[in-house]
């Protein structure tokens, strides 16, 4: 079931893979024209594209690193020429390593700032221009912010940060009508872990499953529609109880 969102004019970041994919092809399914970037050319990119193209609507799929000013500048010009406005972005770009912090270099601290902190901070400040009344801000945070993980400083520090950036702009842009949420995913089935991590993590869930993408997408659908109209400032935690 998809949360109706006809004609919405929708950005979402790193959206070929996982939670973006899900977001992206969840929006499409419920009649939203999708933008979606995404940082590598590859297969994945491109099923996407045609999973959204058999949906059916007014969609792109765009090559953009969100850590690069000068590609965040082109994707915003890309959804500027296609549609005028966009109704909601959705900052889902980001990227993970696990390292010990005292080995933790600070190349890779910088590179993760770029992109989970830096990028959402570009893409939302160019967007602005962009947003129609009423528009609304999603970004994807993570429940790590909350509890912290071990071998994550780096990456826990920008989700972290988020939580403040959400509730400053809610602030700012609220006497405009301009909604702005975190959504903090738990642990979600993407894939990439091991059985024996999987059944692990799921110890550790008061519902004893991972998430999946598509419940993550079903709020972001929430958060985007109208249903949403007085919610903003908020933490919202899809974790299934960790």
């Amino acid at each position: 079931m998809n949360i109706p969102v006809p004609g919405k004019r929708v950005l979402v970041t790193g959206g070929s893979r996982g939670i973006g994919r899900a977001v992206a092809l969840g929006l499409a399914a419920g009649g939203a024209d999708v933008a979606v970037c995404h940082r590598q050319a590859g297969p994945a990119a491109d099923s996407l594209a045609r999973e959204l193209k058999d949906i059916g609507g007014d969609h792109l799929v765009v090559r953009a690193d969100v850590g690069r000013p000068g590609d965040v500048e082109d994707l915003l010009g890309a959804c500027r020429d296609r549609w005028g406005a966009l109704d909601a972005v959705v900052c889902n770009a980001g990227t993970i390593s696990h390292l010990p912090f005292a080995q933790l270099p600070r190349a890779e601290w910088d590179r993760t700032l770029a992109t989970n902190l830096t990028g959402t901070f570009s893409v939302v400040q160019g967007a602005l221009p962009l947003l129609s009344p009423g528009a609304s801000l999603v970004l994807i945070g993570s429940k790590a912010a909350a509890v912290g993980v071990p071998l994550r400083a780096h990456y826990t520090a920008t989700k972290s940060a988020l939580t403040g950036f959400a509730r400053s702009l809610c602030k700012e842009l609220g006497p405009q009508g301009v909604r702005v949420n975190v959504l903090a995913p738990g642990i979600i089935d993407t894939q990439e872990l091991t059985a024996e991590q999987t059944r692990r993590y799921e110890s550790l869930i008061s519902l004893r499953r991972l998430g999946g993408p598509e419940e993550i997408a079903h709020v972001v659908a929430f958060l985007v529609s109208d249903l949403s109209s007085y919610l903003t400032g908020e933490t919202i935690n899809v974790d299934g109880g960790t």
